[in-house]
């Protein structure tokens, strides 16, 4: 008799927990997506820190070799960290340190009700946390919004940049054909129309699923709101300043992306003599996430076959 009850105990606790995981991701969807996400990321080997950058708290994960050459990855808008979990094992594997910082007011960052989030002050922000996790130069990569903020960092501290990977970036004066309104839905039907603009063929959500992601997203769309508000302004647009960039620059674009349209991608390789374009084939927007078999090994022949420039000497005022 005592067999058996040694037996089910813990058969009767595994059971327990399965119930408890099912009802959690029942009510909660999106938070056990997003314990599952940062369970992915530390199972890379990654490790989550916070540090103060200007005052403010980010919160970043690195991974790779301590010795390994840096590379720091920017998210996009309304993205996270987590969101490059795809990516950053192609890097690790093959020697490099891996940042990839929560930008402020995503993720797991401070939301300072008294930010812009305009791309200018997230391009300086980020460029201090160089800095602050003592990264001289380092190789750096942006993925739509983030690569927006990596191009102004680049040309605004082109010695801080070794080799830039733009991805579905954003930065162009080119008005959204799209409704940007989308990107905080309130609705079902409007968040089942986003996805579909941001990946070909997305799957359709439960009720359950795609009422937890529009609570969620109601949460933080003052966020997003405030930075597509000042992307929309123009003022931090690119245009002019991508023909001083002098680093290797890859430029990593899905073919079928709706957000920032491969047209866009063909015109930053236009701007940038140097640089060398690379298209996923059946790729949208999130070509980062769901094509990394396809952006993991383009970086990687991208960063071992591309010459470094030398930074550049700094310019003493008087002179």
């Amino acid at each position: 008799m005592l067999k058996k009850k040694q037996f089910w105990i813990p058969s009767l606790i595994l059971f327990a927990c399965i119930l408890t995981a099912g009802a959690a991701f029942v009510v909660h969807p999106t938070w056990v997506y997003g314990h599952i996400q940062e369970w992915r990321m530390r199972h890379t080997g990654a490790e989550s820190h916070q540090v103060m950058v200007d005052g403010h708290r980010i919160h970043y994960y690195v991974t790779g070799p301590v010795n390994g050459t840096p590379i720091v990855l920017l998210h996009g808008l309304g993205g996270r960290s987590e969101d490059f979990v795809n990516l950053t094992p192609f890097l690790e594997k093959n020697g490099y340190r891996v940042y990839t910082p929560d930008m402020l007011g995503f993720g797991q960052s401070e939301e300072p009700t008294d930010a812009s989030y305009s791309i200018q002050d997230q391009a300086d922000l980020m460029a201090d946390f160089f800095d602050v996790v003592g990264l001289k130069r380092a190789d750096l990569g942006g993925w739509s919004m983030g690569g927006w903020v990596a191009q102004k960092i680049a040309v605004d501290h082109p010695e801080r940049v070794t080799r830039l990977i733009l991805m579905d970036s954003a930065g162009l004066k080119v008005p959204p054909a799209w409704n940007t309104s989308l990107f905080t839905p309130q609705t079902p039907a409007q968040l089942a129309e986003l996805n579909a603009m941001l990946t070909p063929h997305p799957p359709t959500l439960p009720g359950f699923v795609a009422q937890d992601v529009l609570r969620v997203s109601a949460n933080y769309s003052w966020v997003v709101k405030r930075a597509m508000a000042s992307m929309l302004t123009a003022r931090d647009v690119m245009d002019d300043e991508l023909s001083s960039l002098r680093m290797p620059v890859l430029i990593l674009w899905g073919d079928l992306d709706r957000i920032t349209p491969l047209s866009e991608g063909q015109a930053i390789h236009r701007l940038i003599p140097q640089s060398h374009l690379v298209v996923a084939e059946g790729c949208g927007h999130i070509a980062p996430s769901n094509c990394s078999r396809d952006f993991g090994p383009a970086m990687i022949r991208f960063l071992r076959n591309s010459k470094p420039s030398r930074a550049p000497e700094p310019v003493l005022l008087g002179e």
